[in-house]
């Protein structure tokens, strides 16, 4: 059960899905949570783990992946339907924010062939990896898992590293720069693969977190395990597009 503050932000982010393609400021979210603007931001950003600024683009981003998929509308509706002025501004938005161009999503239906990792961090140096297990509770179904280092709470943009498990249980990422990152979690429970991440009712993702985790150069990376939990309204949106595994569905189902 949600509390009086995370009701509150709550509300703001039902008010920010009814008005995607309007301009909403700080001082209108304020008013909608009933908090002064300063202690508003402040309690958003400890509630969510990012600003309500880019809350609401991540959201805007999200629909527009919705709308790729699931309409025959145009990039250019598209872009104005969730409040941006210029197509070229959206699409490069989009680009670095979900890993393709909008046209290239609509094309692969919500998925992507292949994730880049940002290797511009490498310093070089002994190499370290992050180990640890990813733990599903019982009331939650398996499903491949995707995971991935990332600079921020929104799994945006391209990975530092990253890997996909056939399920919950032990991961390594091999070769952590250094720097601070989130490890960020998601997972679709197996035979929804075909479902375009977060865009779907017909089952709710497992996502889990670990961070912020610094990275020094000589840092001795401890184990971190991860429990994953069904997603929440107060979760940032997944806006990577995240491998199409609906051929390794097949080929597990076949072996």
């Amino acid at each position: 059960m949600l509390n009086s503050t995370e009701l509150a932000v709550k509300r703001v982010i039902d008010d920010m899905h009814a008005n995607l393609g309007q301009e909403l400021t700080i001082d209108d979210m304020a008013r909608t949570a009933m908090f002064s603007k300063f202690h508003f931001t402040r309690i958003f950003r400890d509630t969510t783990g990012v600003s309500p600024g880019r809350f609401l683009s991540a959201l805007r981003l999200q629909e527009a992946k919705r709308l790729l998929v699931g309409t025959s509308m145009s990039i250019a509706d598209i872009s104005s339907e969730v409040g941006y002025s210029s197509v070229g501004t959206f699409s490069s938005r989009f680009k670095i924010c979900v890993g393709v161009a909008p046209s290239a999503y609509r094309e692969m239906g919500g998925f992507t062939s292949e994730i880049r990792t940002d290797d511009s961090h490498w310093t070089g140096g002994r190499q370290q990896s992050l180990r640890g297990e990813v733990l599903l509770p019982p009331a939650r179904s398996p499903g491949f898992v995707f995971m991935g280092l990332f600079p921020g709470c929104v799994p945006q943009g391209q990975p530092v590293r990253c890997a996909v498990l056939d399920g919950p249980g032990a991961y390594e990422l091999p070769d952590v720069p250094v720097g601070t990152w989130h490890l960020l979690v998601h997972s679709v429970p197996f035979g929804y693969e075909g479902v375009p991440s977060g865009l779907g009712d017909a089952v709710t993702p497992s996502v889990g977190a670990f961070g912020p985790l610094t990275v020094l150069p000589d840092t001795v990376l401890a184990p971190a395990d991860i429990w994953l939990r069904g997603v929440r309204t107060l979760d940032p949106p997944v806006l990577l597009a995240l491998l199409d595994l609906r051929m390794a569905a097949l080929e597990a189902v076949a072996g």
